[in-house]
């Protein structure tokens, strides 16, 4: 693990060239469902007959709500799973991003001027109106 602040500036560097490699994506996870549908006189609901599906699906959250899409064709799972993949190298990237960023923090030493530059308080503005009409 570099330990200088040069090293682990370079890090970052490289960590923030990374994002921009980065393909399109998003969050959430593909499963696939079955079940049985709407209609009492389909096939699904006839005795030993296994229920429709599997259908590939995409979850996430969006606002807090879950949204779910369908993936009709094995090229949507396809492209679908190349996003999600991208996301989770963003979401790891991002991971490392912040760590390397704190210890920068932690490493880089403090400078006694920026301290007192921030510390003096501005000169207050006089309450006293003015009687130009």
């Amino acid at each position: 693990m570099p330990d200088s602040l040069d090293e682990l500036e370079s890090r970052r560097a490289v960590i923030a060239g990374q994002f921009s490699e980065l393909g399109d994506l998003r969050p959430g996870s593909i499963t696939p469902t079955s079940g049985r549908c709407g209609k009492p006189t389909c096939r699904c609901h006839q005795p030993g007959q296994p229920g429709h599906g599997p259908n590939d699906r995409l979850t996430y959250k969006l606002d807090g709500r879950t949204v779910t899409e369908s993936l009709p064709t094995p090229a949507a799972v396809a492209k679908a799973q190349c996003e999600v993949r991208e996301f989770r190298k963003f979401h790891q990237l991002s991971r490392e991003f912040l760590e390397v960023n704190a210890q920068i923090c932690r490493a880089r030493p403090v400078e006694e001027s920026a301290v007192s530059a921030q510390g003096k308080k501005r000169p207050k503005r006089s309450s006293k109106k003015s009687r130009a009409k």
